[in-house]
């Protein structure tokens, strides 16, 4: 972490860039240090808040852009082939491509808070063969929501940000568990909306006799 602080401190904008670029092209970088980082260093005044937001956000959609071009391009049988170094099996391929085909637009905007799973979403959605447009407008909206919140609290808490990340990063991913666990439960009741119904009635019936 210090060699690559070292060098945003000495390049700024451009290490965010490739920095987040890499990351969301499943390189093992830590996206939400080097953002909060960068918001340190715009409390100090040594980079802008948002051009740092800019080239953190432009940096994570190229990097996202470029996932789903690969994964569009060589598509299932590369990544059954070469895929499990990057934890990316044909087990996990067919059970992902399953759930993302179905749901992949919304978890674009909140993959992003989610450790490992933001690194395969844009992969998945080309593979999926999930249309590019509706791919841009959640990934992107997601990558500018996921840079400025974690940029926006570094600037907040200044010299307070790395005493604090672990917590914060913490508490959003609790938060975002919830969040999908009350998407998954909706959908369920949605789905089997009758099934449900009748079973709590019998339930209910049962109880009272």
């Amino acid at each position: 972490m210090d060699f690559i602080t070292s060098y945003i401190n000495q390049y700024g904008y451009i290490v965010m860039f490739l920095a987040l670029m890499l990351e969301l092209l499943a390189l093992p970088l830590p996206g939400e240090l080097l953002m909060g980082y960068a918001g340190v260093l715009a409390f100090q005044g040594h980079l802008s808040w948002v051009g740092s937001i800019l080239a953190a956000g432009m940096g994570s959609m190229v990097g996202m852009t470029i996932a789903y071009g690969v994964g569009y391009k060589l598509g299932t049988p590369f990544f059954d082939k070469y895929g499990k170094p990057l934890h990316m099996g044909p087990e996990r391929i067919e059970r992902m491509s399953k759930w993302f085909s179905v749901h992949g637009n919304k978890l674009l905007i909140i993959a992003y808070f989610l450790p490992v799973i933001r690194h395969i979403t844009g992969y998945f959605s080309g593979i999926t063969r999930l249309p590019f447009r509706t791919y841009a407008l959640y990934a992107y909206s997601g990558s500018f929501l996921w840079v400025t919140t974690f940029i926006t609290l570094g600037k907040l808490l200044g010299p307070q940000w790395e005493q604090f990340h672990h917590s914060i990063k913490k508490y959003f991913i609790i938060g975002i568990i919830v969040a999908v666990s009350l998407f998954v439960a909706i959908y369920i009741y949605k789905k089997f909306k009758v099934t449900i119904k009748k079973i709590a009635i019998n339930c209910l019936e049962w109880i009272v006799n």
